[in-house]
C-alpha cells in the first residue's frame, strides 16, 4: 500500500465536515491574546475528574442524516444519573464517517459510568440517498412501519470495559451512531424508504482511529505556549460553551484566518490578534494517553464555514463556463442553519479567489475547479423555491477551498506515473452524478470514468494489482486541461481498503444464519432461505454479491487490535470486546429460538480466502 499516513489522509478529506475535537483540556486561560470570554464555564475543581463525549458514525448508506440529539444521560454505578449536554444539538450523522464530534466536554464527580441513555428526535429530521445519480430525500420509519419522533437509545459499555472519572484526570466517551447497522434502504419504493432500528456504539478505547476537528469559540491565546483556548460549540451551533478545551499547536500547523493562509507561530499570532469571541475550527489529533489535543490545521474568522459568509460543501458534478453544480450540497448560512441541498449552482469568475489545502500561499483562479473536485465555496447562498429546486451561490467575490477528494474505482492498468481506474465513486456520490464534459483539451480528451487517469509522479504502485480495487486521494487537474484527469497524492491497493458486510433476513428473521459458529469464526449460510434483498459486501465502493462468492464469507476476528461486538435484541443492547464471547452469546440466543433479522460487519476483507476480519460486527435481532 503506498499511502501518506491514514490520519493526514482522512484529516484533509474532511477538513469541512463535523464539528469535534477532543483535548488537552483547559481550566485556565493562556498567557498571550486574546482576553478570556465572560461567558465561559469556570475550570474544573481540583477534586474533580473531566469527561469528553465525541460522537461519530460508522459509513451509512446515506448523502444526509440530519436529526436532533436532545439529551445524553449518563448512570453512575449504584445509582444516579448525569445529564451532560448542555443543549439540544441538530447533527447530520452522514458527515460524521472520517470524523468525531465532540458533544461536551463535562466536570463529574469521580466515580464509575456503567451506561446511560440518548435521545433523539426524528420529528424534523432530513434523510438523503443516492438514486440513478440524482440526491433523493427519504421517509425515515420505525420497524412497525410507523414513522419515528422522540427515539431513546440505550448507552451500553462492554462488559470488560469501565468508565472511569478520576480526580484530575480526563477520560473520552466515543458514541458511534452505527448508520450501516442501524437502517435498511428501501430504493424500490418512491420515495425511498428508510427503515431505522437505531444502534449505538459506546466506546472508551475506540477501535476505528478519527481525526478530530474542534469546532469552538476562542477564549485566549498563548503564543509563549504554542497554544489556544476555545469553549465548545458542536457541530454549526451558533452560541453556547460546552465545555473548555485547549489547542496545542506546532511549527507545522497551517492556519487560515479571514482567508488569509500563515503557518507556526505567525499564525498563532494572527490569532492571538482576534477578539475572543471570534470561532475556530482545529483539526488534528488526540493524544488517547494524555488526552493532549495537537491541531495540524486551523481556520478562524470567516475561513469558518457561516462566520459572516455562506459556506456550501461537495464535489462539483458538473461545469458549463462560471457554473458549478454541486449535488448533496450541504450548506452553512451566515445564521449558522446548517442543512444539505439536493443541488446547488455555484458562480465563480475573475475575482473569485481559489485556495489549495496543503499548498498554503498558493492563490489559484477560478480554473483550477473541475468536476470531481470537493470544495467548500464562501459567499452567498439564495434558498431555492422548493425543495426540488437547485439552490444559487454567489462566489463571484468570494472564495473556494480545494479538499483533498477521493477516488475509489477498480484498476484497469497501471505503469510507473500513472493508474487508469473504472471509476465507481467520487467522495460519496457514485461516478453516474459526475458529467465530465469540458475536463479535456478537446471534447475527446475529456475524463472518462472508464478509463479514468491518474497521475502518480514517484508513488510506487507494485501492489496495485489490475481488476482489484483501490482508492486514491489528491486533486482533479485544473478544467480543460485532462489528460491526466486527477494529481494522485496516496494510493491505497485493495488489501488497505476497508470492507463492509451487510445482510438482512426479513422482518421474520432466522435461527440458523451461520453454517458454523465458534472462536475462530462465523460463517455465514449464504444460501439460507430467509436472506432478504440486502446481502452485500462494499470494498473501496465496489459492490459485490455475497451469494455469488465461491465459499461462504467467514466473519473473524481480527488478527491484531482492538474489536467491538454488539447484540441487539430490540432496545436492548450488549457489548463485546471479546469475539469469544460474542460468539457464544449469539449460539445461545439462536439456540433457544431468537431470531436474527440483519447482520453488518466491517474491517478488513481477504478474498482469497473469502474471510472478513471485523473490528465491528453488529447484529440485530426480531424484538421477543
Amino acid at each position: 500500500m503506498n499511502t501518506t499516513s491514514r490520519r493526514l489522509r482522512t484529516l484533509l478529506h474532511s477538513a469541512w465536515i463535523v464539528a469535534l475535537a477532543a483535548a488537552g483540556l483547559a481550566g485556565c486561560s493562556g498567557g498571550g491574546g486574546s482576553t478570556p470570554a465572560a461567558s465561559s464555564p469556570p475550570p474544573a475543581a481540583a477534586d474533580t475528574g473531566t469527561l469528553l463525549i465525541s460522537l461519530t458514525d460508522a459509513d451509512g448508506d446515506f448523502v444526509g442524516y440530519s436529526v436532533d440529539v436532545l439529551s445524553v444521560t449518563l448512570q453512575r454505578r449504584g445509582g444516579g444519573s448525569v445529564e451532560v449536554l448542555p443543549a439540544a444539538t441538530r447533527i447530520d450523522f452522514a458527515q460524521l464517517t472520517d470524523l468525531s464530534d465532540l458533544l461536551a466536554v463535562a466536570t463529574l464527580a469521580p466515580g464509575d459510568i456503567v451506561g446511560g441513555k440518548i435521545r433523539l428526535d426524528y420529528g424534523t429530521a432530513e434523510v438523503f440517498v443516492e438514486l440513478g445519480g440524482q440526491v433523493v430525500r427519504a421517509n425515515v420509519v420505525g420497524a412497525n412501519g410507523a414513522p419515528l419522533g422522540v427515539t431513546e437509545l440505550e448507552i451500553e459499555l462492554a462488559a470488560r470495559e469501565h468508565l472511569v472519572i478520576t480526580r484530575g484526570r480526563a477520560a473520552l466517551l466515543a458514541l458511534d451512531f452505527d448508520l450501516a447497522a442501524s437502517h435498511n434502504v428501501d430504493l424500490a419504493q418512491s420515495p425511498p424508504v428508510v427503515t431505522a432500528r437505531p444502534y449505538i456504539v459506546a466506546e472508551i478505547e475506540p477501535v476505528a482511529e478519527k481525526d478530530l476537528r474542534l469546532r469552538g469559540a476562542l477564549v485566549s491565546t498563548d503564543v509563549a505556549g504554542s497554544s489556544y483556548t476555545v469553549d465548545v460549540r458542536p457541530w454549526f451551533r451558533p452560541d453556547g460553551a460546552h465545555g473548555r478545551v485547549t489547542v496545542q499547536t506546532t511549527s507545522s500547523t497551517s492556519f487560515e484566518i479571514d482567508g488569509v493562509p500563515a503557518a507556526g507561530a505567525a499564525g498563532l499570532r494572527a490569532l492571538a490578534a482576534k477578539p475572543a469571541g471570534t470561532m475556530t475550527v482545529a483539526f488534528g489529533t488526540l493524544s488517547t494517553q494524555e488526552r493532549r489535543f495537537t491541531a495540524e490545521i486551523v481556520h478562524a474568522g470567516d475561513s469558518v464555514s457561516g462566520e459572516r459568509i455562506d459556506a456550501i460543501h461537495g464535489n462539483i458534478v458538473a461545469r458549463r463556463g462560471d457554473q458549478l453544480t454541486v449535488k448533496g450540497a450541504f450548506a452553512v448560512r451566515r445564521d449558522h442553519v446548517a442543512r444539505l441541498h439536493r443541488t446547488v449552482v455555484v458562480n465563480v469568475g475573475t475575482n473569485t479567489k481559489v485556495l489549495k489545502t496543503g499548498t498554503p500561499g498558493t492563490v489559484l483562479d477560478a480554473g483550477a475547479l473541475s468536476v470531481g473536485q470537493q470544495i467548500v465555496a464562501f459567499g452567498t447562498l439564495t434558498e431555492p423555491a422548493t425543495d426540488t429546486t437547485p439552490a444559487t451561490f454567489d462566489a463571484t467575490n468570494g472564495r473556494v477551498r480545494m479538499l483533498p477528494t477521493h477516488l475509489d474505482g477498480n484498476v484497469n492498468a497501471s505503469v510507473p506515473g500513472q493508474l487508469n481506474l473504472t471509476l465507481r465513486g467520487i467522495d460519496r456520490l457514485g461516478v453516474d452524478a459526475f458529467d465530465f464534459a469540458g475536463t479535456g483539451v478537446t471534447a475527446a480528451q475529456d475524463a472518462n470514468p472508464a478509463d479514468y487517469e491518474v497521475a502518480t509522479g514517484t508513488l510506487g504502485l507494485a501492489s496495485v494489482v489490475a481488476g482489484e480495487a483501490a482508492r486514491v486521494v489528491g486533486f482533479v487537474r485544473p478544467f480543460g486541461s485532462a489528460p491526466a484527469d486527477f494529481e494522485g497524492r496516496t494510493v491505497i491497493d485493495h488489501r488497505g481498503l476497508p470492507a463492509l458486510l451487510g445482510i438482512g433476513w426479513g422482518p421474520a428473521g432466522t435461527t440458523a444464519p451461520f453454517l458454523s459458529m465458534g472462536i475462530s469464526g462465523l460463517v455465514l449460510d449464504i444460501d439460507n432461505s430467509s436472506i432478504g434483498e440486502r446481502h452485500t459486501l462494499i470494498v473501496g465502493n465496489r459492490h459485490v454479491d455475497l451469494t455469488t462468492l465461491p465459499t461462504p464469507p467467514t466473519l473473524a476476528p481480527p488478527t491484531t487490535g482492538r474489536a467491538i461486538y454488539g447484540i441487539g435484541v430490540g432496545a436492548n443492547i450488549r457489548m463485546f470486546t471479546s469475539f469469544a464471547e460474542f460468539s457464544s452469546e449469539l449460539a445461545v440466543l439462536l439456540g433457544g429460538g431468537d431470531r436474527a433479522i440483519a447482520l453488518t460487519a466491517s474491517g478488513r476483507y481477504e478474498a482469497g480466502t473469502t474471510t472478513l476480519y471485523a473490528t465491528h460486527i453488529a447484529v440485530q435481532f426480531a424484538p421477543k
